[in-house]
C-alpha cells in the first residue's frame, strides 16, 4: 500500500510542473518557432574562436602558435542528473 502512494504521488509531482507551466504538445510549427528562439546570435563571441574537434590538430595548431589548449571535458549525464 506505501509503494502504491509513493508511486502515486511521484506521478503526481512528476506531471505537475508540466501542467503548472501550461506546456503545449509540441507540433511541427510550434517546434520551429521554438527551434528559431533557441538559436544563438549570429554575432557570439564563441562563434569567433576557431573551435578544434581533433585534439591532435589542436595540439598541432597550439604547437605552431605558441598558444595554450583549452579542453571542455565532462563526465556524467549532460544535464547534470548524476
Amino acid at each position: 500500500m506505501n509503494r502504491l502512494l509513493l508511486l502515486a504521488g511521484t506521478g503526481c509531482m512528476l506531471a505537475a510542473p508540466t501542467a503548472l507551466c501550461g506546456a503545449q504538445e509540441l507540433t511541427a510549427a510550434n517546434f520551429l518557432e521554438l527551434h528559431a528562439e533557441l538559436q544563438p546570435e549570429k554575432d557570439s563571441a564563441w562563434r569567433t574562436i576557431p573551435w578544434k574537434i581533433s585534439l591532435l590538430d589542436a595540439q598541432r595548431t597550439a604547437a605552431e602558435q605558441h598558444k595554450p589548449i583549452f579542453i571542455w571535458a565532462m563526465d556524467g549525464h549532460p544535464l547534470g542528473c548524476t
